[in-house]
């Protein structure tokens, strides 16, 4: 009984956007257009973040086991491991081609990298610095590339309430107008104008509610990645600093 009570709800409710659709006038029907579209356009840069956050969080588990499971720190660039997809692989890639640069003055892996490796000497902080500036700029340019296409979902959460809500006024004032040329007002009159003028107003907040909750789960899952990110970098660096970093050279730079 409860469930075909609620279906004849669907079907009346459906009718009424049927109804209101069929009575809607053409700048009415190209407001929805535009929202059609922009439904379009939100849905296919939630799906596309949805993965690629997705992707990437499974990927940084398997790197960061691989990475932490070994205790020299450029045996996963040695090997030439890949891990496509994930930031904290390519913050993790540029640091080290930055640290083989500064030891060993190429980035190049051959098959004299290990020996090279092993009989370089070591550099010095002001070289670790330059390495930390690159894992920086790598870690900046992975939370640009998050954050693509991001501001056209907050357009659509931000704009697809105002735009249904143009479209509900502009048929509002168009049925007053076709009222007051007929000289008379009746609810039967005015009700198909009204009922195609609030259309819009509908389809705008259907569009623009579930455009804001995934914008803000991309969003905070974001930030939560680019901290991540951040403490990886840091991670890194105190390795390399440990294992490759002569602090003599600056300890005999402050004595002097």
């Amino acid at each position: 009984m409860v469930i075909s009570h609620f279906y004849i709800l669907a079907a009346d409710h459906s009718g009424g956007l049927i109804y209101a659709f069929e009575n809607c006038t053409l700048p009415g029907k190209l407001v929805l257009l535009s929202l059609f579209l922009a439904s379009l356009l939100s849905w296919t840069i939630m799906a596309t973040k949805f993965r690629q956050l997705r992707r990437a969080a499974d990927r940084r588990l398997d790197f960061l086991k691989a990475f932490r499971g070994n205790r020299q720190p450029l045996s996963l660039y040695e090997a030439q491991a890949r891990f496509r997809g994930t930031p904290v692989f390519t913050v993790y890639q540029d640091g080290c081609e930055e640290l083989c640069l500064q030891m060993l003055g190429s980035a190049e892996v051959d098959d004299t990298f290990a020996a090279r490796l092993e009989t370089a000497p070591r550099i010095s902080p002001a070289q670790m610095g330059v390495v930390k500036t690159a894992m920086e700029r790598t870690v900046g340019e992975s939370a640009l590339a998050l954050e693509a296409k991001m501001v056209l979902l907050s357009t659509v959460v931000s704009g697809a309430p105002f735009l249904g809500l143009l479209g509900t006024v502009w048929g509002v004032m168009e049925t007053f107008g076709d009222v007051a040329q007929a000289g008379k007002a009746n609810l039967t009159a005015m009700a198909p104008g009204v009922s195609a003028a609030l259309i819009t107003t509908v389809m705008g907040l259907l569009v623009a509610i579930p455009a804001m909750f995934g914008h803000n789960y991309l969003v905070s899952t974001m930030r939560g990645m680019v901290v991540e990110l951040e403490l990886f970098a840091a991670e890194l660096a105190s390795v390399f600093e440990h294992r490759y970093v002569d602090h003599r050279s600056e300890r005999k730079e402050s004595a002097e």
